[in-house]
Parts: structure tokens; sequence; C-alpha cells
């Protein structure tokens, strides 16, 4: 358990030092090309969720981000025991919901950076935490297709 904890906090760390480098270094909106057309550090912030949505409720983000990491804090004791994978997972979630709710609770709003366009379309800005959330919920996803195979089997079996 205290592995998953860890990688939580070294997620957190690094999203929160990303973010302190783009506010400190960066003028809000100003934009660094990495790859041409393709990746960007863009100094963004938002007030709401992924793709802007939900703007200014932060009363709503604190009551739902603290019940989550309630939620996931519990799912990590119950099964990062049995799967690695699904631990692993669980601790990007937890890092991710803490990164985000760190910038709503001090800064009132979160701080994006990562600007890609994906052929033509200009994907939402993003963060570490967001990204760890993503990942995270693909792993859990993989996780549970995994456990439930191995069910699977081992009924036929």
């Amino acid at each position: 358990m205290f592995w998953y904890y860890l990688l939580a906090i070294g997620v957190i760390i690094l999203d929160q030092l990303t973010k302190w480098l783009v506010v400190m270094n960066m003028n809000l909106g100003e934009s660094i090309p990495v790859v041409e057309d393709f990746l960007y550090l863009t100094s963004h912030r938002n007030q709401g969720a992924a793709w802007g949505i939900l703007q200014g409720q932060m009363m709503f983000f604190y009551i739902i981000t603290v019940i989550v990491i309630g939620v996931v804090v519990y799912y990590i004791q119950q099964y990062g025991k049995e799967s690695r994978l699904s631990g692993v997972a669980l601790s990007l979630i937890l890092a991710g919901a803490i990164g985000n709710f760190i910038d709503r609770l001090f800064r009132k709003e979160v701080v994006d950076f990562v600007d890609t366009y994906i052929f033509s379309y200009n994907f939402p800005i993003f963060n570490v935490a967001d990204s760890a959330l993503v990942i995270g919920v693909i792993l859990v996803m993989i996780a549970t297709f995994l456990d439930e195979r191995k069910k699977k089997g081992s009924l036929e079996a």
C-alpha cells in the first residue's frame, strides 16, 4: 500500500511543480511551441472542469473531490492488495484529484498548460493532474476487464 501512496505523492509534486513553473515563468495566454503544429506550452487557467464545463462552481468541486478522494482511498485499501494494476490506477486517480484540488483550494482556478493539436483539432489544454486522471481511469477499465476475464476463466475450469 505504501508504494501506491508514494506514487500519488510523486505525481502530485510533479503536477504542482510544473504548474508553479508555468505561473512563475509565463504570462497568461502565452504559448511556447515545443513541436510546431502539434505541442505547445500555453499558460491557461480554468475555473471549471474538463472542457471548461461548470465554470466557477468551486463549492461543487470541493465537495465532489473530497468524496472522490475518500472513495479512491477506500478502493486502494480494498483492491490494491489484490491487483497491482488496480492499485497503480487508483493512485493516479488520487494524485490527479488532489493535484487539481490544490489549485482550486489555493488559486480558485486550475493551471493548465499542455496544449496539443491532433491533426487540425485543438485539444483542450490540460495539465499533469488531468493526465494522471485519464491514465488512471483507462488503467481501471483495463484492470476490470482483466479481472472479469480471470473470473470467467476460473468459473469455466
